[in-house]
Order: structure tokens, then C-alpha cells, then sequence
């Protein structure tokens, strides 16, 4: 499944970057979420280009789901003088509290400003940003403290700009998912893919699935075996990735009549359970000059949100 096969840029994507760069002046700083298990896969190149002098901050979403090692060698990696790198969980709000006075230490400038003008109430205007199925709606309803937005766990559900007040003084404008117009580097349209940022009908699961146990069985060869009652014996690093799919398959009982494995059974099987953290807390991406191990024993721990 080459990156060119994968149908990922439909019209309204287009559309989110008109809009976003018609909504630059009316934000005075930009929240991109990313999915905390891809998060190199998961940052928009195109919105840092579209974004300008604005500051940003980060946010890592779904760390519960990541591996807390890798999550906190981003938040250093990401964190400079101009960014600053959260981690969070949008479903469950941890990590969420620190949004707001991260919002206004940023802005603390513009915050002075309006306090010596007499404008205390005035308030600060985000706009949220990310690519789809990231928890950006999420994000906004939990801020706003009611189900304002329509999520979904599936890219697409936002179509157009919405802005939501909140009780802490920042209004925030969501933004329908938008990624760019071509992956330069076909990993991350396939880490895109596992992690649902890319609609499942225009994809090849079988692919998917065989890509999943062949990142998997070199980063997380632990969290594999444990999950599916894989030993030594049974080859788990000697078998080639279809056939490692075939030998989940026929353990989990994803099989046809005469005992032949359903593939795309299989397939759907274990990038769901990729998706709910069954397997582990799993990141597919490493920060730059990681030099931690890729096992993953530590991926058992605590998030640190």
C-alpha cells in the first residue's frame, strides 16, 4: 500500500486550510493536537508553515495509550522557547489542567495588556488544530465542560469552523482535521492509517495488519508475544509479517470453515486492538536521537500527564 494509493485529501481538507489561514488574525495562539503514539506521524508540517509568528502549544493527546517513556522524551524534545508540549487525555481531561494557565503564561504579555486597559474579563481566542480523528472536538467539550462539538471516533465528523467559549476566559475555534497534500515518507501515512487519522474504507487492512506486527515485533516484541500467546517456538521474529498475521489469526480463532485463517479478520483484529491499547501503550514514532530502549516493559507504567 504505497502512500499514493491512500485517498487522503478530499475537498474539505482543502477548504480547513482556507480557513485557517482566514482565521489567523482573529486567534492569538494555536493548539495543535496530536496523537501522543505518533506523534512525529501526527504533526502537520503545512501548519507550521500556516501559522506564522503565532505561538503554539502541544498537546499530546491519548497518553494513556502511549508508551509513557517515549511520550516524555517528546514533551523534552518538543518544548522550546516558542512551544510548549503537554501531555493529556481528552476523554478522561487528565493532564487537561494545565491547559489553561499554559494559555496565559504564553500570553502573558497580551494578559498585562488588557489588565492595565480595565479589561480583565477580556478574553484570550485559540484556535485548535490537528490532523483528523485526534481528539480535537474532544478536547473542545471538555474545556467548554458540555457536549457542544459532535465526536466520533473516526475521521471526518467536524466539516467547518466552530467557536466554543469556556469557564476559563479562552474561547476556542475547532478546525476540521486537515492533513497535507502529500506524505514525503510512506511510515507516516501508514502510521496515520493504524492510528485512524485516515478513513478504514479506503484502506488495505491486510496491509495495515502486516505493517502493525512488523513495527510491533521490533519495538514492542514483549507486548506482542504476551498479547498473543507467542514463544520462541512459534518464530516470532524468523516468520515473514503475513504469516505472523496468519499465526495470530489461527490463535485468536479467525477462521474460515476447513480451518483456513480469515486474514481480514485478523487484520481488523489486531489494529483494534492496536487502537484500544489492548496489546500495550504503544508509540510508533521516536523523538529525535532517542537513545532509550525500544522494549517495553515500561510501557506498563503510569501516564504522565
Amino acid at each position: 500500500m504505497p502512500s499514493e494509493h491512500i485517498q487522503w485529501f478530499p475537498g474539505h481538507m482543502a477548504k480547513t486550510r482556507r480557513l485557517i489561514q482566514e482565521n489567523l488574525k482573529n486567534v492569538h495562539i494555536f493548539i495543535e493536537v496530536l496523537d501522543a503514539r505518533v506523534p512525529v506521524s501526527s504533526r502537520n508540517p503545512e501548519l507550521r508553515k500556516m501559522t506564522g509568528d503565532k505561538p503554539t502549544i502541544l498537546l499530546l493527546n491519548k497518553a494513556s495509550l502511549a508508551d509513557p517513556v517515549q511520550s516524555r522524551a517528546f514533551v523534552r524534545q518538543y518544548t522550546d522557547d516558542h512551544t510548549v508540549c503537554l501531555l493529556c487525555d481528552c476523554v478522561t481531561g487528565e493532564g487537561l489542567n494545565k491547559l489553561p494557565d499554559a494559555i496565559r503564561d504564553v500570553l502573558h504579555e497580551r494578559v498585562e495588556r488588557y489588565e492595565a486597559k480595565g479589561q480583565t474579563g477580556r478574553h484570550l481566542r485559540a484556535m485548535v488544530v490537528g490532523v483528523p480523528n485526534v481528539g480535537k472536538s474532544t478536547l473542545i467539550n471538555r474545556m467548554s465542560g458540555v457536549s457542544k462539538l459532535k465526536t466520533e471516533n473516526r475521521p471526518g465528523v467536524t466539516r467547518d469552523k466552530q467557536w466554543v467559549s469556556t469557564k476559563f476566559g479562552i474561547d476556542l475555534l475547532d478546525m476540521p482535521g486537515v492533513l497535507w497534500p502529500r506524505f514525503e515518507d510512506q511510515v507516516i501515512g501508514e502510521n496515520l492509517a493504524l492510528t485512524g487519522a485516515i478513513k478504514d474504507d479506503v484502506l488495505d487492512v491486510e496491509h495495515l495488519a502486516r505493517v502493525m506486527v512488523d513495527r510491533l515485533r521490533t519495538l514492542y516484541p514483549a507486548l506482542l508475544a504476551s498479547r498473543y500467546k507467542l514463544t520462541d517456538a512459534d518464530g516470532l521474529q524468523a516468520l515473514s509479517d503475513g504469516d505472523l498475521v496468519k499465526l495470530i489469526g489461527k490463535k485468536r480463532g479467525c477462521l474460515l470453515p476447513g480451518g483456513i485463517v480469515d486474514n481480514e479478520r485478523a487484520s481488523n483484529l489486531l489494529i483494534d486492538e492496536f487502537r484500544a491499547a489492548k496489546i500495550g501503550r504503544i508509540t510508533l514514532d521516536r523523538p529525535a536521537r532517542d537513545e532509550s530502549p525500544c522494549g517495553t516493559d515500561a510501557g506498563k507504567e503510569a501516564p504522565d500527564a
